[in-house]
């Protein structure tokens, strides 16, 4: 539940940002406009939430409790990474897209290899599942509408990025 709880205020931190910056999430804005679109790109999902900082409040909230591969950080400054965050960023979503995939879990494989960290083109006709890991062939995702759909099955989640309405989902892996 409280991966769910962190991906609420995750989605809702994107929404007030949006509202604050021209109806535009971090990755939509270049980083001379105060966004993070060249570091989204580059895959630094912890500079788009370090972009977001005051709207998250804690760095704690971007760690799934499930995940024990990474720490928490204790605040976005000095040693803040890719390592202390759970959740993959859509690079795509925007708030005119309800059904977009903002956030989730970054616990699947796709075509059966594990993702890297990094930027990862998803087509919809790759073969995406949920590990094992975490949720046990489950997982999480947060909508640009600010809801979350909690503990997505595995053979869901593909049907999960084809509703996206794009034939390739991009997505920032930390």
């Amino acid at each position: 539940m409280t991966c769910v709880t962190n991906l609420k205020q995750i989605s809702l931190a994107f929404q007030l940002w949006d509202g604050d910056n021209g109806d535009n999430y971090p990755m939509e804005l270049s980083m001379t406009n105060g966004g993070a679109m060249e570091l989204a790109l580059a895959g630094d999902v912890a500079g788009i939430f370090r972009t977001m900082s005051n709207e998250l409040n804690t760095p704690k909230i971007l760690i799934c409790p499930q995940d024990t591969k990474r720490t928490a950080a204790t605040d976005f400054a000095v040693g803040f990474s890719n390592a202390n965050i759970s959740y993959f960023v859509g690079l795509d979503a925007n708030h005119k897209s309800p059904q977009m995939i903002l956030s989730g879990d970054d616990n699947f494989v796709v075509n059966g290899k594990p993702i890297q960290s990094g930027v990862l083109n998803l087509w919809t006709n790759a073969s995406v599942k949920w590990t094992f890991k975490r949720h046990h062939y489950a997982g999480n995702i947060a909508l640009t509408d600010g809801s979350v759909r909690s503990e997505i099955p595995r053979k869901e989640l593909q049907q999960a990025f084809q509703q996206t309405g794009l034939a390739t989902n991009r997505l920032a892996i930390p």
